[in-house]
């Protein structure tokens, strides 16, 4: 059995991480730190056509997206983070489910600028909260190229300014469909590419 084999059966079942146990975040972790120790993309930004894509969460540590949960009435549904390296943007979306008919959708727009070969620096430029209905919202890349080509939604669509925060985010592991990140919060996300 391979190591991203191995990855990938220990965290089925797991729910992105919501029900993961201390025991199941430590074996995780090792075996994401093996797997990145062969990592077949040693310096992911100058593979852009590897990067480039829609890419869904299939686990984290981090609380900011397991703490979505926690909500009442909302349950976390699926997770995405599109990149643009041509355009160098970054767009994270989460999918709200729970009360019928009102499934919600939050989406953070950001820039990011290359720190390393591995690294990059990531500014939060935009928040976009709304009804996937109403948003008429039915997979990340339809979203996206609406939101390149200047389009604003209702009812929350704002500009945000990230400059005085330092976050950024390595991609650890890259090959052609399986994406391993660590972010400056120390948290780790494990992805898959959407295949369309």
């Amino acid at each position: 059995m391979t190591l991203k084999t191995d990855l990938l059966e220990t965290i089925a079942g797991k729910n992105r991480g919501l029900l993961a146990t201390e025991v199941d975040r430590a074996n995780i972790l090792t075996i994401i730190d093996r797997l990145e120790d062969e990592n077949p993309t040693p310096k992911p930004l100058e593979a852009p056509q590897l990067l480039e894509g829609d890419w869904r969460l299939v686990y984290t540590t981090s609380n900011g997206i397991l703490g979505i949960n926690r909500f009442p009435l909302l349950q976390l549904g699926q997770v995405y983070q599109c990149i643009r390296p041509e355009q160098r943007k970054i767009y994270n979306i989460a999918e709200l489910e729970g009360v019928p008919l009102l499934e919600g959708l939050v989406l953070v727009e950001a820039n990011f600028d290359a720190a390393s070969d591995k690294r990059v620096n990531v500014e939060f430029t935009r928040l976009l909260i709304g009804s996937q209905r109403l948003m008429n919202y039915r997979f990340p890349r339809g979203l996206v190229e609406q939101l390149m080509a200047g389009k604003k939604f209702l009812p929350i669509d704002f500009g945000i300014n990230s400059k005085d925060r330092n976050a950024w985010l390595d991609t650890t592991y890259l090959d052609e469909d399986l994406r391993v990140g660590r972010g400056n919060e120390g948290s780790v996300f494990v992805m898959s590419r959407e295949k369309y």
